[in-house]
């Protein structure tokens, strides 16, 4: 996969680059928020720090998804909820704060890589005899198509997309309904419940605790 690394700091930078290729990706880089623009049509995956020396991450968060749906992990200093909240909310698909561990990192990455590899082959997630069309929006269990509501449809396109990943009640929240407040967490846990209820594979929607969901393992 083809990696955009947009990080200012040469040392970070190189670390970043030598663990990607030697995973087999084609990673370069960006130093700055002016040069991500050239560099955005060659990349399949962009890991952004939003702390840059010529502009504001969020901004250039925004300018890619103007231009692109490539997935985006932010990589940064900011620790703040908010900080975590805007990036979600502009469009990035992960979040992690500095200091990053390698290993961490390469998991994160490796995570972006399957979804994006299940969203290319034709919109189909297949998760054990669970089929989720994502083009038609087509759900099937077995031989038995499932009529589901719209949220709970969404709830499981956006876990289907991301099979055997944690993915956290917040930015599953952000993704269905666009925001994450008391009111539509409670309807998370309803719509998630008559979901289980339908799908009727007992462990293959669950509950990761104190963190979010996971559909498959």
């Amino acid at each position: 996969m083809r990696i955009l690394v947009v990080e200012d700091d040469d040392g970070v930078a190189a670390a970043v680059l030598d663990a990607l290729r030697g995973r087999g990706h084609g990673a370069f880089r960006a130093a700055t928020a002016a040069e991500v623009p050239a560099l955005l049509p060659d990349a399949e995956l962009v890991l952004l720090d939003l702390g840059l020396p010529d502009g504001d991450g969020f901004e250039v968060l925004r300018t890619i998804r103007k231009a692109s749906q490539v997935p985006v992990l932010v990589i940064t200093a900011r620790s703040a909820e908010r900080d975590v909240v805007t990036a979600l909310h502009l469009g990035a698909d992960d979040y992690l704060v500095k200091p990053v561990r390698l290993k961490e990192l390469m998991a994160r990455v490796d995570a972006v890589v399957r979804r994006a590899r299940a969203h290319s082959a034709d919109q189909v997630a297949e998760i054990g005899d669970l089929r989720v069309d994502l083009a038609a929006r087509r759900v099937t269990v077995g031989a038995a198509e499932l009529q589901l509501t719209g949220k709970e449809y969404d709830i499981l396109a956006a876990l289907a997309r991301r099979p055997g990943v944690a993915v956290s009640r917040q930015e599953l929240l952000l993704q269905v309904w666009g925001r994450a407040d008391k009111s539509v967490s409670r309807s998370l846990d309803v719509h998630l419940a008559a979901l289980r209820a339908k799908i009727n594979r007992p462990g293959l929607l669950a509950t990761v605790r104190g963190f979010g969901f996971r559909l498959g393992d």
